[in-house]
C-alpha cells in the first residue's frame, strides 16, 4: 500500500516525530552528519545538556542554550502543516514528538505531546515563576528569577525523567491507533523510541533519511524528507 491509501483506509492515525521534523524549518538535528553533536565546543553536546552539567556550570549550559537551542525565527514546515490539517480532517489523533520547538502548535495542532517538554516554558527553580523562551534569550549569563531563583527551562535534561503523565498518555495514544507514522527520528534515543512498540495497530508507516533499528518491522518505509512526503497527502 501506499503511504496515500494507507491514510484513506486509517480512521486514528498517530504521528511519532523527532529532529528531522523540523530540519526543513532550519531547526538542526543531532545526530546527522552535521547535526549538533558532530560540532566542536568546548563539551560535549551531551555532556553540556545534562542536568549534571545545568548544576554545575550552568553560565556555560545557558551560553550553549542561547546559541543552538532558541531557534525562535523558526516558522512551521508543510510536515507541521499537513499534520494539522489531518487533525482537523479526523484522521490525527495525536502528535508524539520528541522536539522542543513548539512548531506542532504554532502550526494549529491541539493534541500535541511533548516527551522532552518545550524551550517556550521556563520556570523559576525557586518560585516556580513563568517566563518565556524571548526571556531567556534576552538575558545574559544566567537567567534569574524576581525572587533570586535560577529559571530553568522546561526542557527535559539527560539524567532527568519524562514527565509520567505525558508519557502514560502517549503510550495510551499509541497502543489505540489504527495507523503509527514514525518519522524523522532515529529511534535510538530511550526511553521514548522505546513506545512506539505499544503499537498494536494495522499500519506501521516510517519516514526517514537513514535507516533505524525499526525498519524491518514496517508496512512501508519512505527515505524521504519528511515535509516533502506528507505534502503529497491529499484529505478532500
Amino acid at each position: 500500500m501506499t503511504l496515500q491509501q494507507i491514510i484513506d483506509s486509517s480512521e486514528r492515525i498517530v504521528f511519532f516525530g523527532g529532529a528531522g521534523v523540523s530540519t526543513e524549518s532550519g531547526i538542526p538535528d543531532f545526530r546527522s552528519a552535521d547535526g549538533l553533536y558532530s560540532q566542536k565546543y568546548d563539551y560535549p553536546p551531551e555532556e553540556i545538556l545534562s542536568h549534571t552539567f545545568f548544576m554545575r556550570r550552568p553560565e556555560e549550559f545557558f551560553r550553549f542554550y542561547r546559541d543552538k537551542m532558541l531557534c525562535l525565527g523558526a516558522k512551521p514546515n508543510k510536515a507541521h502543516l499537513k499534520l494539522a490539517q489531518m487533525e482537523e480532517a479526523g484522521k490525527l489523533s495525536a502528535v508524539v514528538t520528541q522536539n522542543i520547538d513548539g512548531l506542532h502548535q504554532a502550526a494549529g495542532s491541539r493534541k500535541v505531546l511533548e516527551l522532552h517538554g518545550s524551550v517556550l516554558r521556563n520556570y523559576c527553580m525557586k518560585c516556580g515563576k513563568f517566563y518565556t523562551a524571548e526571556d531567556i534569550l534576552a538575558s545574559e549569563g544566567v537567567p534569574v528569577c524576581q525572587c533570586g531563583g535560577i529559571i530553568k527551562p522546561d526542557v527535559v535534561l539527560y539524567e532527568e525523567g519524562l514527565d509520567d503523565r505525558t508519557v502514560s498518555e502517549a503510550v495510551r495514544q499509541i497502543s489505540h491507533c489504527d495507523t503509527l507514522i514514525i518519522a524523522g527520528t532515529s529511534l535510538t534515543v530511550y526511553p521514548a523510541a522505546g513506545m512506539v512498540r505499544y503499537f498494536q495497530g494495522s499500519h506501521l508507516v516510517l519516514i526517514n533519511r537513514d535507516p533505524t533499528p525499526m525498519d524491518g518491522m514496517c508496512e512501508l518505509v519512505i527515505r524521504e524528507k519528511v515535509g516533502e512526503t506528507l505534502d503529497g497527502i491529499r484529505l478532500f
